[in-house]
């Protein structure tokens, strides 16, 4: 391979993510994973093609953009479009069959416009306001927006749909039942007034493994999907509540080489700005990644992995170098293989651990490894 850096997925690991969540809501709950932002950097094609080959329904995304790739790959599954589509693009997202959210009356005007024009039905998701106060329409509209859609032509509510705001947050899970609270009384204010909504979905990855009763007749899930625990709160409160043998495996694992080695003496300072500074002879090697490849400049006290062993990095980390210490690990020769994130031995620099170094969350780590590195299966 003459790559200088790539990706390594597991497909084992989506495999077994897939099946454990098919256990978990059982055969007739439609199971739709999130595949946007490049499936959590996972590569959205690869592992879109994963998730259905081991079980998935459907497949959610963000932009129009996602589902125009995923349908020239060759999917013909549905797709639900999580995110915003504007009016010159809704054309287009019903020639790729996909299902949309809505959730306000000019974008539903622009809809229908598009839908004549196509000459296609247009299947539609009402986002409804719970509490996170993004996309939604308000309970107290919701009725009458619903209306609003039956009288367009050639529109059909296919779903009804909600986000919760901290339930991966905390361990109180008090404003997540309140959530809930309000997404039924939607369901009820729709069921009344005669409006049938086949699919109700609400459920993220932290409310599909801890609340079954948010599964209705679909889930969307997302990080779990690729091994990762939405939050430790998420995995306290699953330790607490759920015993069982629900296991979630890891699939990325980031690696580059080692581009030179270098032996410098005590007193030198190391990259950028001087902020290091060496207090013994150090075997320094170079390494081709930066924060350009999505590697966070704001890290520090982070390490890498050579030889099985954890090398920790020094000085600032560079657009596309950084640097790290290798003085105690023996045998390092120039164009040994580094695991930036992943295991390698008996070591593990974990999603979640990157984290940490970077300040930040698991789901930011993965999906900011930038796209132009290859993403390959294993």
């Amino acid at each position: 391979m003459d790559e200088l850096t790539w990706v390594e997925i597991s497909r084992s690991a989506l495999e077994n993510n897939i099946r454990e969540f098919r256990r978990i809501i059982g055969p007739k709950t439609l199971l739709g994973p999130c595949v946007k932002a490049n499936a959590y950097g996972h590569g959205l094609v690869e592992a879109a093609r994963i998730f259905l080959s081991a079980g998935a329904d459907w497949l959610s995304v963000n932009a129009l953009f996602e589902a125009r790739e995923l349908r020239c790959a060759g999917i013909t599954a549905p797709l639900y479009v999580l995110g915003y589509i504007p009016p010159e693009g809704l054309r287009e997202a019903l020639d790729l069959d996909c299902r949309l959210v809505v959730f306000s009356k000019d974008h539903i005007r622009a809809l229908a416009q598009a839908a004549q024009a196509a000459c296609r039905q247009a299947r539609v998701h009402i986002k409804v306001e719970t509490g996170s106060n993004r996309m939604g329409v308000r309970l107290d509209g919701l009725v009458d927006f619903a209306r609003f859609i039956q009288k367009q032509k050639l529109l059909e509510i296919e779903g009804l749909a909600t986000h919760f705001a901290n339930i991966e947050d905390t361990t109180d899970h008090s404003f997540a039942e309140l959530q809930l609270q309000r997404f039924n009384e939607a369901s009820g204010l729709l069921q009344s007034a005669g409006i049938p909504v086949p699919i109700r979905h609400c459920a993220n990855s932290a409310a599909t493994i801890l609340f079954p009763k948010t599964h209705f007749e679909m889930v969307r899930l997302g990080i779990a999907g690729y091994g990762m625990w939405p939050s430790n709160e998420t995995y306290v409160s699953f330790v607490k509540e759920r015993k069982n043998n629900f296991h979630l495996a890891p699939a990325f694992t980031w690696k580059t080489r080692i581009a030179q080695l270098k032996t410098i003496p005590a007193g030198e300072f190391v990259g950028y700005g001087c902020t290091y500074k060496t207090s013994h002879k150090t075997r320094l090697a170079v390494i081709p990644v930066g924060y350009y490849d999505g590697y966070d400049r704001g890290i520090a006290g982070g390490h890498v992995l050579i030889r099985g062993r954890r090398a920790a990095i020094r000085g600032r980390i560079c657009m596309d170098i950084l640097m790290a210490e290798v003085t105690d690990i023996p045998g390092v020769q120039s164009g040994d293989e580094v695991v930036l994130m992943g295991r390698s031995g008996d070591e593990c620099i974990s999603a979640e651990l990157f984290a940490q170094w970077a300040a930040t969350i698991n789901y930011e780590v993965t999906t900011r490894v930038n796209e132009r590195i290859p993403r390959i299966l294993v």
